[in-house]
């Protein structure tokens, strides 16, 4: 029998991973066994050792602080035994006989590098498997929803020409099956991101190592959306501050310094007059939450443009790369 680690970074999402945890549970299989292993990014809330005391035959990491979903994911993966690991949400349930089939198509197919497979919502909706790799044309949402729309049949004839597998360019961090060997070989996951696109980072640096990056059609797990990143105003604010971070981010790891200079530029002039003309909307219709959101992500990103022109970085000030970098 094969051994995978399963690996769960968790971050106040204590119901969601009691669900995750006891489809686990239920798992009795004579074809694999389970490393079941959670990283908690410092919750705080009392909830840890509970959760220690309930599942005694998985192994529970309290992380250092709230380091982002990369830099949990890297603490899993350094303290499994298994040479397959399977990055999970704690926001997903399993069932024995689509992980068993799962696992054991990507073990039989070496020519994959990183395996998902199809994920479901509450609703019984299948998330959509055509991601595709963002370029200086389709960074930003009109100029990628009009190429996908002229694109369409091409880009869904490439992704889909096989009856077994996907194979979109990349694929979403709740569901990611990678050995040891492509773990390593790409250095795991990028610790400059604090959160989101950390996954589409993966994939193109295992692109660019030649790797093959697939979704496997026959299995699918339970993947509810949105869990501890949408707990309230100020969170929400938080985590879609992030989003625009990692954007920096990828865009200075992945252009040239010639097409960074302006994907920046323009992500940052469009960000701060759509924020901006939000939050002078927000000010009559202060009774709007959804409205007053965009007030705390204008002066979140402020504050973060000072600092990444103070520093010279794009890199997160959440990130654990971030304290690497000599400030001035």
């Amino acid at each position: 029998m094969e051994k995978i680690a399963i690996i769960i970074v968790n971050y106040k999402g204590w119901d969601d991973l009691e669900h995750c945890l006891d489809s686990l549970v239920l798992i009795d299989s004579k074809k694999i066994i389970l490393e079941v292993i959670v990283v908690d990014n410092c919750s705080n809330d009392g909830k840890f050792e509970q959760f220690k005391t309930k599942y005694t035959n998985f192994n529970f990491i309290l992380n250092t602080s709230n380091n982002g979903f990369a830099n949990g994911c890297n603490v899993g993966a350094a303290a499994a035994i298994a040479n397959y690991y399977l990055f999970l949400n704690p926001d997903t349930k399993v069932d024995q006989k689509n992980l068993e089939l799962y696992i054991q198509t990507y073990i039989e197919h070496s020519e994959i590098a990183l395996l998902s497979c199809l994920q479901i919502d509450e609703k019984g909706n299948y998330y959509n498997p055509y991601r595709l790799f963002p370029t200086f044309i389709t960074f930003f949402g009109i100029p990628r929803a009009i190429y996908k729309a002229l694109k369409k049949n091409t880009i869904e004839k490439r992704i889909n020409y096989s009856e077994t597998f996907f194979h979109p360019d990349w694929v979403t961090g709740a569901v990611i099956l990678i050995s040891k060997e492509w773990f390593e070989k790409v250095n795991g996951w990028n610790e400059n991101y604090w959160m989101y696109m950390e996954d589409v980072d993966l994939c193109k640096r295992i692109f660019n190592q030649n790797g093959k990056i697939a979704i496997y059609k026959k299995t699918k797990i339970f993947h509810k959306h949105g869990g501890a990143s949408r707990i309230n105003v100020n969170t929400k604010a938080l985590t879609k501050t992030e989003v625009l971070i990692s954007k920096h981010v990828y865009i200075s790891d992945n252009f040239s310094t010639f097409a960074a200079f302006f994907l920046h530029i323009r992500l940052i002039i469009g960000t701060l007059l759509e924020k901006l003309l939000l939050t002078i909307i927000a000010i009559p219709l202060f009774f709007i939450k959804k409205l007053k959101v965009n007030q705390f992500i204008f002066i979140n990103y402020v504050n973060y443009l000072c600092g990444s022109m103070l520093h010279k970085t794009f890199i997160s000030p959440r990130a654990v790369n971030y304290s690497k970098i000599p400030k001035k």
